[in-house]
């Protein structure tokens, strides 16, 4: 796709050139090595307790405190590690992430100036 007053190809180059550059390759790496992992433990959480719940369900329904069961915890647990995840990939995008983000964003932009 190309911007309005540009050849074709140009921008198509620049994205590929960005694409090439070892800072983009250090940001995708970046991001694989923190988001993989993250989601790799959070979904052995989610299927664990979903496991727990087929095949445990004596555990599960064991009370905890009071009328609350272990299930209940577990399940509000799941929304307590979502809200936490984010808020730890929030801040490192803010802190790392779009920082980096942003310089090969402008390598992008320059050409059109």
């Amino acid at each position: 796709m190309s911007v309005a007053g540009e050849p074709p190809g140009e921008v198509r180059s620049t994205y590929s050139e960005v694409h090439e550059t070892p800072e983009f390759a250090a940001l995708r790496r970046s991001f694989r090595t923190t988001i993989f992992p993250a989601t790799a433990v959070f979904l052995a959480w989610y299927f664990l307790f979903v496991l727990l719940s087929v095949y445990a369900p004596d555990f599960m329904s064991t009370r905890a405190i009071g009328n609350i069961t272990v299930g209940v915890l577990l399940g509000l647990g799941q929304f307590v590690t979502t809200f936490g995840i984010t808020m730890a990939y929030r801040r490192w995008a803010d802190r790392d992430l779009d920082a980096r983000a942003a310089e090969l964003s402008s390598m992008i932009e320059e050409p059109r100036r």
